[in-house]
């Protein structure tokens, strides 16, 4: 996208362009500013924060200040990627006014660039609604975290042909209420191209296969900052974990042995100065 704020409408226009969407999560500065360097197109400050940085043990627990608290950290770093908000639980899915209003302060507050919330097409009047609020949104259908024990907890969506077709109906609806692209999670690979063939938006996948306009993946489970557990359809890229946890016992027994700090780490002063400070003692 070279040295130029991507857009919502940059996204929307590389559908059927040739050129796969990348999208990642990111919840701070430096995170942010690595991915940022490296040209992500997308980056979501997503409610996964919740698990991999808050230690929550799902994303429901996620609250709307924590959100905007990382949106905010997120948003005064990037200059290129198109930023995210990610609707928390309880922030829209209670009523259209209250998802206008959290939308809104995604946007004012958290400086964020559009939003991303779950759910299909039970969804997609507050998603016309907080469109035409002028705030864009991003769907995500398939497996939801945040209601993921209504589909019966972490498991792939749309196996059977009467779920693919709800699948796509939601999809369809999503689209007709304005959303600029989709996120689909953790569905069959044939189903998501079926879906991502139907729609003029883009579709962006995670556990989807290769047939979708884009990818996306948690950052901290494709580095290994997240040892938790690994979903299936995560590559991971890097083990940083083991990495850091090894400077972390190596400085441990440096400090231990009298190895660390060196002289080179230490501050030296003028000689005369120093006599002065030994008389006073």
């Amino acid at each position: 996208m070279g040295n130029s704020k991507t857009s919502v409408v940059d996204i929307k226009n590389r559908k059927n362009s040739g050129k796969a969407i990348t999208m990642l999560t990111a919840y701070d500065y430096p995170w942010a500013l690595l991915a940022d360097r490296a040209g992500v197109d997308i980056l979501l400050v997503g409610d996964s924060l919740g698990m991999v940085v808050l230690g929550y043990p799902d994303t429901v627990s996620v609250t709307m200040e924590e959100m905007l608290h990382h949106i905010k950290a997120v948003s005064r770093t990037v200059k290129n990627a198109l930023v995210i908000g990610d609707m928390p639980f309880g922030s829209y899915n209670t009523s259209i006014e209250k998802a206008v209003e959290n939308a809104n302060r995604m946007m004012k507050e958290g400086r964020a660039d559009c939003i991303k919330l779950e759910g299909g097409k039970t969804m997609a009047k507050t998603v016309e609604a907080i469109v035409k609020s002028g705030t864009p949104v991003q769907g995500h259908i398939g497996l939801t975290p945040q209601t993921a024990s209504a589909l019966g907890g972490f498991k792939v969506q749309g196996k059977s042909a009467r779920a693919a077709k709800a699948l796509l109906k939601d999809a369809k609806a999503l689209e007709d209420a304005g959303c600029f692209s989709i996120v689909l999670e953790a569905i069959p690979a044939p189903i998501a191209e079926k879906i991502t063939q139907s729609l003029s938006i883009p579709t962006i996948g995670i556990g989807a296969g290769i047939h979708c306009d884009g990818q996306v993946l948690v950052t901290h489970d494709m580095v290994g900052l997240f040892d938790r557990f690994v979903p299936k359809f995560v590559k991971q890229y890097a083990n940083i974990s083991e990495t850091v946890s090894a400077a972390i016992a190596e400085y441990i027994e440096d400090v231990q042995k009298g190895n660390f700090p060196e002289e080179k780490h230490s501050f030296i002063m003028d000689s005369e100065e120093m006599e002065k400070i030994q008389q006073l003692y």
